[in-house]
């Protein structure tokens, strides 16, 4: 038996595609400029939402911070309209989850989270040395992060190796690929799907619900690592 021995689906299924079977799902088959311009809309709205439903593995990215002697502070931005004029930032990030000094040997060594209270406790937050703990702040528009100890001639140009939470990139052109693995597609879809019903086929919301909320469900299962966290 023959069979098309590809398996790029998901890389030719572009937004306009994602689009136009979410409106065949809540029967609409005829619909103008305007209602493309909604979909994509929602489908942004949508990709929001999931950043309230937990880590997607897909978007923890990795980068270093290049430290500087006396300064304690660095800035991440969460949007690329944030931040613009410094030609060092990262953006896209949504939140810090893992930290460690990297010496000019190229050894890392851990740094432990910290909280509001426990940064605010500390005593001298000015002492320098070798970090050994960050705070992190989220803002509207960026993420900073405080270390302690402040970084200081002997640790400068040394760096903060991260692991952080990257947002979803938007939907943008409709010829573009959706920033998501291919086991989210069916969600994705059905999930716009849920979103056009209430505006265009309020009397099968509850339906694109319960078959969006049990498709994702199972992506979110699905996703991470498939190694042993005991």
């Amino acid at each position: 038996m023959a069979t098309s021995g590809t398996t790029t689906f998901e890389s030719s299924f572009y937004i306009d595609d994602i689009i136009t079977e979410a409106y065949e799902r809540i029967g609409m088959f005829d619909y103008s400029g305007n209602n493309i311009k909604t979909a994509r809309r929602s489908l942004n709205i949508m990709f929001q939402e999931w950043a309230n439903r937990g880590l997607h593995y897909w978007e923890i990215k990795n980068n270093s911070i290049t430290l500087v002697d006396g300064q304690s502070e660095y800035t991440m931005y969460r949007s690329t309209a944030d931040g613009t004029s410094d030609a060092t930032a990262v953006y896209g990030v949504d939140d810090v989850l893992e930290m460690s000094y990297r010496n000019s040997s190229s050894v890392d060594f851990p740094l432990t989270k910290i909280n509001r209270s426990e940064y605010q406790s500390l005593s001298n937050k000015t002492d320098e040395g070798t970090p050994t703990q960050y705070f992190v702040q989220r803002f509207i528009d960026k993420i900073t992060v405080t270390l302690f100890l402040t970084p200081g001639s002997t640790e400068a140009g040394n760096f903060i190796n991260y692991y952080y939470v990257s947002r979803i990139q938007d939907a943008g052109s409709y010829t573009n690929n959706a920033d998501v693995p291919y086991r989210f597609v069916p969600c994705m879809v059905s999930g716009l799907s849920y979103y056009l019903s209430q505006k265009f086929a309020p009397q099968r919301t509850q339906e694109m619900k319960l078959l969006y909320e049990d498709e994702l469900q199972r992506a979110l299962q699905e996703d991470g690592s498939s190694s042993s966290s005991y």
